[in-house]
């Protein structure tokens, strides 16, 4: 954990960081409202926690794209720490309270939290010993929630080894966290469901993009030319259905193909309305942000603002 800034040291590194802030783009700096931007977010529960409908991803923060290493490379670029630190005080100013991600980032989500802010943290994790965060060490440094990462989740399932992420999730449970399995497969949340698991949440990915060059051939007869990964406009009713077919919260996330819809505004915009109509009101999005040409933030919450409404009016 990063030690507590005291002293002319403390007061240079909050000088610093928000001269930083200053520097960057008028738009993007722009003053929270008079109004609570908190009391008009919609929320949802998760356990004990009443949280944003929207979550902010941290894959844009990572410089994992899921386009092509350019953008990876334009990502990391933007995101420096500062960046970072100013990015996380911006989600909670617009009444985004939790952050997700993973092991790599709690360093910097510590240092916010020392710098007096508050964002919750819902971190991905495994079994595996050399991944970064572990349930004992996550429980002792205040994470939220621990989810099964989705990429493990998924080979198990496909190997026939899946009870081997309930044990998992039993840890979870015992350190007395919020308890979350993340897939990219709908027939994996059946599956669990079916066998009544142990879970307080799910995250789902609406995009089953992990398919072989097999599985592709057999569902579609052919094989597309592969840059990175495969998205398929049918896949997001498929995990619609089993979002709605659960009393558990899920957390939607690539809602946008991981940069593929994110063409112009309107695609955006109709991204989220779809997810927002299809998932039941208690479930939230995932969404990374990369606000570097635009104010993707404050874009994003007014999307879920407006989508929340519609959908509760049956008017979607």
């Amino acid at each position: 954990m990063a030690k507590q800034s005291s002293g002319n040291a403390g007061g240079l590194k909050r000088r610093s960081f928000l001269k930083t802030a200053a520097a960057l783009p008028a738009g993007l700096a722009a003053a929270q409202s008079a109004e609570s931007a908190q009391d008009q977010m919609p929320m949802i529960e998760l356990g004990p926690y009443r949280v944003s409908r929207l979550i902010a991803g941290s894959n844009t923060v990572n410089g994992g794209s899921h386009l092509s290493r350019f953008v990876d490379l334009e990502m990391r670029s933007y995101f420096t720490k500062e960046r970072i630190l100013w990015f996380l005080k911006r989600l909670t100013e617009a009444g985004i309270n939790v952050w997700q991600g993973s092991g790599r980032n709690y360093k910097l989500w510590a240092e916010f939290k020392e710098q007096g802010g508050k964002i919750l943290f819902l971190s991905l994790a495994h079994s595996d010993p050399n991944y970064p965060i572990q349930v004992e060490q996550a429980a002792r440094l205040g994470v939220t929630g621990l989810v099964h990462h989705g990429e493990v989740t998924d080979r198990l399932f496909k190997s026939g080894k899946i009870e081997k992420a309930r044990e998992f999730l039993k840890r979870v449970r015992d350190a007395g966290l919020l308890v979350g399995l993340s897939t990219h497969m709908p027939a994996v949340v059946e599956y669990v469901e079916e066998k009544g698991w142990d879970v307080d949440f799910y995250m789902t990915c609406v995009y089953e993009r992990h398919r072989s060059r097999e599985e592709l051939k057999k569902l579609l007869g052919h094989v597309p030319i592969r840059v990175g990964e495969v998205y398929l406009e049918d896949d997001p009713p498929r995990m619609y259905k089993v979002i709605r077919a659960t009393s558990k919260p899920c957390l939607a996330f690539k809602i946008l193909a991981a940069g593929r819809l994110c063409q112009s505004k309107r695609q955006v915009e109709r991204a989220f309305a779809e997810t927002l109509k299809n998932i039941k009101p208690t479930d939230g999005v995932i969404v990374g942000m990369w606000p570097k040409w635009s104010d993707q933030i404050a874009e994003d919450v007014a999307f879920v603002k407006r989508y929340s409404k519609t959908a509760e009016s049956g008017k979607a």
